[in-house]
């Protein structure tokens, strides 16, 4: 069994910066592609970026430019580094590994 924990959430003005992490542990016996979503109030969750096993990205259109997925495959763990934060970036931020999700970090952006 995955497990998933976020971090590296919280509350920063427009414009700021945050780098959020993902870690997995337990059954992992291969790399795999995996994605980070968001969930902003009263909105449904939407995906914002994913990266193959090969390290090939994709961006969800809001983000092109402002946001970056990498990944450290020896530490099993999945990062977004988030750029010109806007009042609109603000939601829960989730992970997903092979349908398994992690418990959310929480973006706050203040205007």
């Amino acid at each position: 069994q995955v497990r998933l924990v976020e971090s590296g959430g919280g509350l920063v003005q427009a414009g700021g910066s945050l780098r959020l992490s993902c870690a997995a542990s337990g059954s992992i016996s291969s790399i795999v592609p995996m994605g980070w979503y968001r969930q902003a109030p009263g909105k449904q969750r939407e995906w914002v970026a994913s990266i193959t096993t090969g390290g090939n990205t994709n961006y969800i259109d809001s983000v092109k430019g402002r946001f970056t997925i990498s990944r450290e495959n020896a530490k099993n763990t999945v990062y977004l580094q988030l750029n010109s934060l806007k009042p609109e970036d603000t939601g829960v931020y989730y992970c997903n590994r092979m349908g398994v999700w992690g418990q959310g970090t929480q973006v706050t952006v203040s205007s």
